[in-house]
């Protein structure tokens, strides 16, 4: 009998291709996509090309009626926006700069998504990423780095230890872009050439300071002064989400220490 994977399809050709080759490896292959973020409007997904909207669920759909295996769509917008996207706006707003996909990977796709594996009685989970999983002679597993340098995601993996490395597959690992989109036009995949996303899948129109603007509780956005070491105000700021940690463009530079100082509106430092 052969081993069952459940792989997370966005419907791009990463994930695309790699859900070709489990089955052409023999692996009983059950696709699911992960709606997580409110879909962009039309515009904003052309724009900025964005992931997981219902073009992208029926993408999915057409890869999998093609290679014969069953596809589903779970929700699981609830989970994804307390676990990702309240962790997005309360690091901001922390004057902190968070990374949402190491996030998500770590709260959704290696943990909810096996959930879903164990109801289907999978053995293992899978997804597009460019990353390498090998095991040593002691039984120990290792991320390893993609083999196409340019497109390794193995930062964005991290957070993953053993019993999730010795339970996921990374099809693409060996794999270049540019050979991963020759195979899709070898298999007649019509996403073959298909646009990356690029973008934060929540954030299409890329202002992330708008987003946390808005989604922050009343009273969390302080507007401030950038001071320099002897508290002499040397321009004002619209809150510290607004910059990042080691921000060298759109910030005021001088050759003098400077400090952002966060003041409520008709009162004191922060």
């Amino acid at each position: 009998m052969s081993r069952r994977v459940l792989i997370a399809m966005s419907g791009g050709v990463d994930s695309s291709v790699a859900a070709a080759l489990l089955c052409e490896q023999g692996y009983d292959v059950v696709g699911v996509a992960m709606r997580l973020a409110p879909e962009a409007p039309t515009h904003a997904a052309k724009r900025r090309g964005t992931c997981c909207s219902h073009d992208d669920f029926e993408d999915a759909r057409r890869v999998s009626e093609r290679m014969g295996f069953p596809f589903y769509v779970v929700d699981l917008r609830a989970d994804f926006g307390a676990r990702v996207i309240g962790n997005f706006v309360s690091e901001y707003l922390a004057g902190r700069t968070p990374n949402p996909c190491v996030m998500c990977n770590r709260e959704i796709k290696f943990d909810r998504l096996w959930s879903r594996a164990r109801a289907l009685d999978a053995d293992f989970v899978a997804t597009g990423h460019y990353a390498r999983i090998s095991r040593d002679a002691s039984g120990r597993y290792h991320l390893l780095r993609a083999a196409d340098a340019s497109k390794d995601q193995s930062y964005f993996l991290f957070t993953l230890g053993q019993e999730e490395l010795s339970r996921t597959l990374f099809p693409l690992g060996a794999m270049t872009k540019t050979e991963v989109r020759v195979r899709a036009r070898a298999l007649g995949l019509a996403n073959a050439d298909k646009p990356e996303s690029q973008e934060i899948c929540f954030v299409p129109d890329g202002d992330y300071a708008r987003f946390v603007e808005r989604l922050a509780p009343e009273g969390a956005v302080r507007e401030g002064h950038i001071t320099d070491a002897d508290g002499n105000i040397l321009a004002d700021h619209a809150g510290i989400h607004r910059f990042t940690v080691g921000q060298r463009r759109g910030t005021l530079l001088v050759s003098l220490p400077c400090v952002l100082r966060s003041v409520q509106r008709g009162g004191g430092d922060g």
